[in-house]
Order: structure tokens, then C-alpha cells, then sequence
């Protein structure tokens, strides 16, 4: 998959859009600074925030993530005026009831004015939380101009190796300040696309539908991040020519469920779309590529 532009989130997310150490009380008013900062860039409407806010009343905390970061969105509505982000940096963490990634630290606002031109600056955004060294940038920046340098990849803090890029995983999830998942050396075979097998998890084997669906609430924005990170793992294993991932909503993904192997989601999402008839894998961390490919390796049997 090609590789994001350093400038993707720049091109979203102009200073006046970042604020740093903002002081909220709960996770109701963490996502209304990130609101209130779209607003004021005129990049959406008050009545996006309250949007973005009811989203998570309706489908829990599952815009946490990866440990200490909430991606607040919701769907386009007619206030939203262009495609752009918000950042905002809280002055104490906040818990915002996520079961492995509270509390929460930042809170990023997204709001789209369609459903593509924001994919490249959501896979700038994964690259840098997965780095160890721009995360920690993150928490430390005294500036705008510092916390976009991050998020871009110009900073000049020391970045650790991406611990996920070097081999797959052998266990499932990361939980919040818990060590990465140790690695296995045993490599993935070249897919065979008449040969993939059946996610484990059914007892009769049939072949793969060559499909993975990755939903959140609605299909724009922590569904699209972890499409991002599902694909870089299945480049890594040569099996992207074979599989097609694709984000979609909660709705939808009831629809749909039989057409795909399987569904990636958050424990909240999982929660709302029940049984829908495949087996549907909750992520942790949606930055992991270590537990995705722990997940894809259990599914599918390899």
C-alpha cells in the first residue's frame, strides 16, 4: 500500500485547530473541545459536535483507539463545511469508559465532507501512533507548531523501531501500558486465493469469501484506521492481492456480514452488532499491527 504524505494532516488540521492542556471534566466535554475547535476553523457546525457527542452515547467509547487517544467523529451533516481535523490536548486524563485504552489524553476531531478525501491523513495519523517516539512528542509538545511537527513525523524526538513491523505476533491484544506482544520469526506463506482457509472459528470449512469488513458506528473514521492498519499487515504477509478489506458502518455491516470472512471492530461495536452470523474479532488497539496479525493469524488458521 503506498506509503502517506508527510503533509496529509497538515493539509486537515491548521494550527488554530490545536489547542494544548484543556481543562474538561468528563468525556462529554473532551469531545466538545475537539468540537468547539472544528467550529472555530469553520470546518463544521455546533450541530456536528453534538453529533460526534451522541455518537458515543449510542455506541459506547469505541472512538479510544489505541491507550490515551479518542478519534471523535460522526456523520457528515450540512454544517460541515470542508473535510478537516481538531486537536486537543487535555490537561488531566479523562476516562471515557473504554474497557483497555482509558483514560484518555488526546482527543482528535474529524469531520468529512465525503468518504475519501480524509483516508491519507488517517494513515499519516496510524503511522504516528504507532511510533513510540511521536506518541510521547504528542504529550509533550509546549506548541501547536510541535504537536503538527509529530503528527507529520518532523519532530526531532528520538523515535523508537516500529515494534509491530518486523514479524507477526504470537498473541492477540495490547492492553493499555502493557508491553507490546512478543514476536514470532515463522513467516506467512504467499496466499493461495483457491486455498485460503475458512476463519477458525466456523466448524465447517468452507473457502474464504476473500472479504474483511472493519465497521465502527459509521463507517468514516476509527473503521477507516483500522482498515489501514488490517492492510499494512496483510502487505507484510503477501496476501493483499487475495483479500479485500473494506470500512463500513454498524448498520451495514449487519447487512453484510455474510459476505465477508469475518469483522474487525471495538468491543462497543461488538456489543451493538451481536450475532450477525460470521465471527466478529475485537481490536484493542487499533495502531497494533501485532494484534491484527495475531487476530488474522487465529481467523484464518495460519
Amino acid at each position: 500500500m503506498p506509503s502517506s504524505s508527510p503533509s496529509a494532516i497538515a493539509d486537515l488540521l491548521p494550527a488554530s485547530a490545536i489547542r494544548l492542556d484543556v481543562p474538561v471534566d468528563d468525556r462529554t466535554a473532551a469531545i466538545r473541545a475537539a468540537g468547539d475547535l472544528l467550529v472555530d476553523a469553520g470546518i463544521a457546525g455546533d450541530s456536528y459536535t453534538d453529533a460526534m457527542i451522541r455518537t458515543v452515547e449510542e455506541h459506547g467509547p469505541y472512538i479510544v483507539i489505541t491507550p490515551g487517544f479518542a478519534l471523535a467523529h460522526a456523520r457528515p451533516d450540512d454544517s460541515v463545511a470542508r473535510t478537516g481535523m481538531s486537536f486537543a490536548r487535555l490537561a488531566q486524563p479523562v476516562v471515557f469508559g473504554h474497557e483497555s485504552n482509558d483514560p484518555v489524553t488526546i482527543v482528535m476531531g474529524l469531520a468529512a465532507a465525503d468518504d475519501a478525501a480524509h483516508q491519507q491523513a488517517l494513515a499519516a495519523l496510524a503511522g504516528a501512533l504507532a511510533d513510540p517516539g511521536r506518541r510521547a512528542a504528542l504529550d509533550t509538545a509546549s506548541s501547536a507548531d510541535e504537536a503538527l511537527a509529530a503528527l507529520d513525523g518532523n519532530t526531532t524526538a528520538p523515535a523508537a523501531e516500529d515494534r509491530d513491523a518486523a514479524a507477526p505476533s504470537e498473541t492477540a491484544s495490547t492492553k493499555a501500558g502493557a508491553a507490546e506482544p512478543t514476536t514470532s520469526a515463522e513467516p506467512v506463506a504467499p496466499a493461495d486465493p483457491a486455498a485460503l482457509a475458512a476463519p477458525a472459528a466456523h466448524a465447517d470449512a468452507v473457502p474464504s469469501k476473500n472479504l474483511i469488513l472493519t465497521v465502527c458506528g459509521n463507517g468514516l473514521g476509527t473503521s477507516l484506521f483500522l482498515k489501514n492498519t488490517a492492510e499494512q499487515v496483510l502487505d507484510r504477509w503477501g496476501w493483499s492481492p487475495y483479500l479485500t478489506v473494506e470500512a463500513t458502518d454498524t448498520i451495514s455491516a449487519k447487512g453484510r456480514a455474510k459476505e465477508a470472512d469475518f469483522l474487525l471492530t471495538s468491543g462497543a461495536i461488538a456489543q451493538t452488532l451481536g450475532d450477525v452470523g460470521v465471527p466478529v474479532e475485537v481490536i484493542e488497539n487499533f495502531t497494533s499491527q501485532a494484534e491484527i496479525d495475531a487476530a488474522l493469524r487465529r481467523l484464518y488458521a495460519v
